[in-house]
């Protein structure tokens, strides 16, 4: 996957997570309360791996990364919860919870992949 892949499909899980926090938002008390958690987690991932791009070095971008994909793991807590509150029907949030495992998975492939190659003198 080429890296403006990566950084547009962050971006775009962003918008996506913003958007429904807007509408969690909208109900108070523990929805309230989720919508923060997800809005934090959420759009994390894409800033990070934008600050990725930007690394100074090959141990930066790997943090950078690495982060990105503990924020993914995170997001795919987050995004649980509301269906198994019944806060949210889970046809709803499906298709962010299948795009923040495959995140996961992608992000995981990247910072391994990245250890594995050796810097170049």
């Amino acid at each position: 996957m080429p890296e403006s892949d990566i950084r547009e499909r962050t971006f775009q899980f962003s918008v996506r997570v913003v958007r429904l926090c807007q509408s969690l938002d909208s109900v108070t008390g523990a929805s309230r309360t989720l919508a923060n958690q997800l809005l934090r987690s959420g759009t994390s991932i894409g800033a990070n791996v934008e600050e990725a791009h930007g690394s100074q070095s090959k141990a930066d971008f790997v943090a950078k990364m690495y982060i990105a994909c503990k924020e993914a793991r995170e997001t795919h807590y987050w995004l649980r919860l509301p269906v198994a509150t019944e806060l949210m029907p889970t046809t709803k949030l499906s298709p962010l919870l299948n795009e923040s495992n495959q995140l996961v998975a992608i992000l995981t492939s990247i910072v391994k992949t990245a250890k594995q190659n050796k810097p170049t003198p």
